[in-house]
């Protein structure tokens, strides 16, 4: 596992909120990431050609499968909208036939709309620009943005700069309570925390550790459990 040698607090012995858990968390973290590796080899996500691209695809992927997504991205591009200034100039009808493939298109045409709305306010409708801020203010601010959430704020600054920023979507916390590593009261802050403690902080690795638990979640760790032939079987 490569990155700097930030490790942060040791949670081995517990949770932030206090819960037992499995002893060791550090080490079943770096075992199962490598278990993943060997199981599924380098997936390069986020597969978006820019980060405006990903921030993009971050708001449409919100509950909706991402071949979903793939089709309303395919959409706009094939319409010249994937562009920061093409996109905010388009109409709401426009939009919201653009993204149709994506599911719940009237509400995500509008995240898009006050995403697009703080870009162009704040940053001049420059991705680069936007990237010249802190990470906490950013994220801060990319919250503060109506239909953000963590999930997709994090998205946004992992995939579309290498924050270093660990992701924690329902694939996460899935796999990690049939492990015992966490319980169901934990919040996103707190396996965010626990990763971001446990490993370095490198946003390459955080991009190659969601992208496997995304695919052991889609593969295995189901709603409906397919243990066989799964790469963290017996961990």
């Amino acid at each position: 596992m490569s990155g700097n040698t930030h490790t942060g607090r040791d949670v081995s012995r517990g949770g932030s909120r206090g819960i037992p858990m499995r002893q060791n968390v550090r080490a079943w973290l770096t075992t199962a990431y490598e278990k993943m590796e060997h199981h599924f080899g380098k997936l390069h996500w986020w597969p978006g050609e820019t980060a405006f691209e990903v921030a993009v695809g971050a708001i449409l992927t919100q509950n909706t499968a991402w071949s979903n997504v793939e089709r309303a991205l395919e959409r706009l591009k094939t319409a010249g909208l994937m562009d920061e200034n093409r996109l905010y100039e388009t109409s709401l009808p426009e939009l919201i036939e653009a993204i149709r493939p994506a599911g719940f298109y009237n509400l995500k045409a509008k995240r898009l709309g006050a995403f697009l709305g703080f870009l162009h306010e704040r940053y001049g409708g420059l991705m680069e620009n936007m990237f010249t801020e802190e990470t906490d203010v950013l994220r801060e601010e990319l919250l503060s943005v109506r239909g953000i959430g963590q999930e997709t704020a994090d998205s946004i600054l992992l995939y579309g700069d290498n924050r270093p920023l660990f992701v924690v979507d329902a694939y996460t916390r899935r796999i990690l309570e049939r492990h015992g590593i966490l319980s169901q009261s934990w919040s996103y802050g707190d396996i965010q925390k626990m990763f971001m403690d446990n490993l370095p902080l490198d946003g390459t690795l955080y991009n190659q550790y969601h992208a496997l638990i995304v695919s052991t979640g889609k593969h295995f760790c189901r709603a409906t459990a397919r243990c066989e032939g799964c790469p963290l079987q017996g961990m």
